[in-house]
């Protein structure tokens, strides 16, 4: 379905102008204000990111994981949840009680939407990563930003997307650092970490995670279009 398809089906506003906003380089996602994720419908606006196709790959490797090594209803954090798709999808499909943090007071304002709009119990927490969480966990994921300032992005997602949720310090490394650096602190004994990753970062993220968790297992996987994509962290 082509973008002006998207617009026409799915657009309840002046259909004219809507194209308008299209031709001027904004995503069609946010000039229909929503998206289909996971096959759930998540409200979108440039509060937030957009979500990809690799996220929901991220999300159905993570569920594989929980059924393959986790018995019970398993406690999980979602850190930089934005729309909420991650955690609020993650609620739906494994047996959970799942909490999701984000430093964007907008960002979790259309999380809490989508939460009611998706009929599920996702917490939302105000956090700067792990500031206001005070539990431990058996999953942790995260699609963090995770690109650096100098590495060139497409125009549409540079002029439209929050940049709070694309950019990171230290070559797009800083947010897997912190999160690594202080995460067992909010791990139970047996726990999976799962992340997003940019497609050139596996090493270095799997050099960072081998530093804080040489006793567990570490691994990378690759998304559909054969890109190093996901970093898995198990400790059973």
């Amino acid at each position: 379905m082509t973008d002006i398809d998207y617009i026409n089906k799915y657009y309840d506003g002046d259909k004219k102008e809507a194209k308008k906003r299209l031709e001027a380089g904004e995503p069609v996602q946010y000039i229909v204000g929503n998206v289909n994720f996971y096959g759930y419908e998540f409200k979108v606006d440039k509060n937030v990111l957009i979500p990809r196709f690799e996220t929901e790959e991220l999300v159905e490797k993570t569920v594989n994981l929980i059924d393959l090594y986790f018995d019970d209803v398993v406690d999980i954090l979602d850190i930089g949840t934005g729309s909420g798709c991650i955690a609020i999808t993650l609620n739906k499909l494994v047996d959970s009680n799942v909490c999701a943090c984000d430093i964007s007071s907008y960002a979790l304002d259309i999380a809490k939407e989508n939460n009611r709009l998706n009929n599920t119990d996702v917490k939302f927490i105000k956090s700067d990563i792990f500031s206001n969480i005070e539990k431990k966990y058996d999953i942790i994921i995260s699609n963090p930003p995770y690109i650096s300032r100098d590495e060139e992005i497409m125009d549409i997602v540079k002029n439209n997307e929050p940049e709070i949720a694309l950019y990171a310090p230290n070559s797009g490394l800083y947010f897997y650092e912190e999160i690594l650096k202080n995460a067992s602190k909010y791990l139970k004994d047996k726990f999976l970490i799962s992340f997003e990753i940019g497609y050139k970062q596996k090493d270095e993220v799997i050099k960072i995670a081998s530093k804080y968790f040489s006793d567990s297992k570490i691994w990378g996987e690759k998304d559909l279009e054969g890109n190093d994509r996901f970093i898995f962290i198990l400790k059973k």
